[in-house]
């Protein structure tokens, strides 16, 4: 089963998403119970979860 953990595992308090795969605490926990459909839409998903939160110059 594919999954998109690196094993750096940390949850970001304003976004809710792991900063290492950026999937939900209810993603990561119900991984192996979603069908092969629900993980590839997660996953195709993850690359837009991944933009920087913050500008360039360090402000939201």
């Amino acid at each position: 089963m594919k999954s998109p953990c690196i094993k750096t595992c940390q949850i970001d308090r304003q976004t809710g998403l792991c900063l290492g795969c950026y999937r939900t605490l209810d993603e990561i926990a119900s991984w192996t119970q979603f069908s092969d459909r629900q993980r590839s839409d997660i996953l195709a998903d993850l690359p837009a979860r991944q933009r920087p939160t913050r500008g360039a110059g360090g402000q939201g």
